[in-house]
């Protein structure tokens, strides 16, 4: 007993109190250390001709920008079509395509599966590969751009989720059902957090996923109707420390993933996700290489808690925090998921206003997700109902292509109507917009100085051509 008063005296002491302060703030300074800026070497891009519609993306300027320039703004949905059996993945349809189509969007966010694609070691999946490419072809039959996303929920279907095969899990480690999946409860499974960290401090499995990226991307070198890659979706820390997960293996992964994948395939995007440890900011660092979009993810107030109450302001300082780290990267600020479920209180609220503060940033985004049998969803997994409030919400109008000298005002709650603002030294080109037939019909444009329009029903799309050297504003409303 007196030993143990003793230690208990000696770890109370002003010595250790000492140590211990060293020792917490050497630990606070190694995780804020910055690290160099990464380098991808990716070979310069070799396009055929493009599918009628869907022009050649690339990034210029950390914007967007088709084969002549004009800034393209990619704004749609996820489906999740092409998941795996544990996730209960609804069909991806005809119908689908054509109300995503009617609704102006112009991209989808296609959720596919290591699991499928590699489920033996070595070993590659034609059948899903060509399912994916048949799907991928449905999507442009309607206009819409495609991101491939390699998806992962709780690591793998072994776990109940989505992602690694198998054969690319820590055997042995016990799987406690502490939570369905999804739940905070079902990610703390040592399993699953084993095989996760695994995957980031060795390279192994590393390599043989960039394996399977490099024979995806081989077949859709030469499609230009897929915009990009999404090269693993939310990918995040835990177990391992957040800021130093982010600079010693997120950051150096995606530089190796880059390099990989633009070897086999070097015209696309490239899409990296933000670290998902909640809100907590993504350590960036800097890589150098062309057409990298920063693909973040926003489930502030949805998710991620506090729930939101209609008081925007923390929306806009998340999306502030990400519009830095994209600049960091560098790279355009793309949303490749945010939702809200429809039940909860100021749902309506909740997507104005993030609409309407990512269209004051110029960023584009993906809903998740489109055919869900929940508040999350808009058409229903049967097929049988469609959420018509929340599509009229999300199907606002859109400039979907523009030259340089085109800007949009903001328009604040304004999925009936869009302001368009052109300089004189505006650059040639038409001016893309995309309005949601299928919510408000026509469109009428008033101008002053559009020299001509065109508007197809049939693609939600109206051209419009304004006159060299003339400055005015556009306005359109519902017909």
């Amino acid at each position: 007993m007196r030993g143990v008063r003793r230690l208990h005296k000696r770890l109370r002491g002003p010595r250790f109190l000492g140590r211990l302060a060293l020792v917490l703030m050497a630990f606070g300074v190694w995780l804020v250390l910055p690290v160099p800026a990464l380098t991808a070497t990716v070979p310069a891009a070799a396009r055929p001709a493009a599918q009628p519609g869907l022009d050649w993306l690339s990034v210029r300027q950390q914007r967007i920008v088709d084969s002549v320039g004009r800034t393209v703004l990619l704004r749609g949905v996820n489906d999740d079509a092409l998941l795996e059996p544990t996730v209960h993945p609804a069909p991806l349809d005809t119908t689908d395509a054509a109300i995503m189509q009617a609704s102006g969007f112009d991209v989808v966010r296609l959720p596919i599966a290591w699991s499928l694609l590699e489920p033996e070691h070595g070993r590659f999946d034609t059948a899903y590969l060509n399912t994916i490419v048949s799907k991928v072809s449905l999507l442009n039959a309607h206009g819409l751009y495609v991101v491939l996303d390699m998806h992962f929920l709780g690591w793998s279907p072994a776990y109940g989720g989505s992602g690694a095969p198998a054969w690319a899990t820590v055997q042995g480690v016990p799987d406690p059902m502490w939570g369905p999946m999804p739940s905070l409860g079902r990610f703390l499974s040592p399993a699953i957090n084993v095989s996760t960290a695994f995957f980031w401090i060795t390279d192994g499995w590393q390599t043989e996923y960039l394996k399977t990226w490099q024979w995806v991307a081989r077949r859709f070198r030469d499609n230009s109707g897929v915009a990009g890659y999404d090269i693993m979706n939310e990918p995040h820390s835990f177990p391992l420390p957040p800021l130093r997960f982010d600079k010693d293996q997120l950051f150096p992964f995606y530089a190796r993933a880059v390099q990989a994948i633009g070897a086999a395939d070097p015209n696309h995007l490239f899409f990296l996700d933000n670290d998902m440890t909640g809100d907590l900011p993504t350590s960036v660092v800097p890589i150098r290489a062309p057409d990298l979009v920063y693909a973040a993810h926003v489930y502030t107030g949805s998710l991620i808690p506090p729930a939101f109450t209609g008081d925007p302001r923390p929306l806009s300082a998340h999306i502030d925090e990400l519009v830095s780290e994209a600049n960091q990267v560098p790279a355009p600020l793309w949303i490749g998921e945010f939702s809200i479920n429809a039940s909860q209180a100021h749902s309506a609220a909740y997507v104005n206003d993030l609409l309407d503060i990512l269209d004051a940033r110029g960023s584009g985004w993906a809903w998740w997700q489109w055919r869900e049998t929940s508040g999350w969803g808009i058409r229903s997994a049967d097929g049988m109902s469609l959420n018509v409030r929340m599509l009229r919400l999300l199907a606002r109008p859109y400039v979907v292509a523009a030259p340089a000298g085109v800007s949009t005002k903001q328009n604040v709650g304004g999925y009936a109507r869009l302001s368009l603002s052109v300089t004189a030294s505006h650059a040639a080109g038409d001016i893309a917009v995309a309005w949601p037939r299928y919510t408000l019909g026509a469109p009428r444009l008033t101008s002053t100085c559009a020299i001509r329009s065109a508007w197809d029903a049939s693609s939600a799309r109206l051209l419009i051509t304004v006159a060299q050297g003339t400055a005015c504003d556009l306005s359109l409303s519902a017909d």
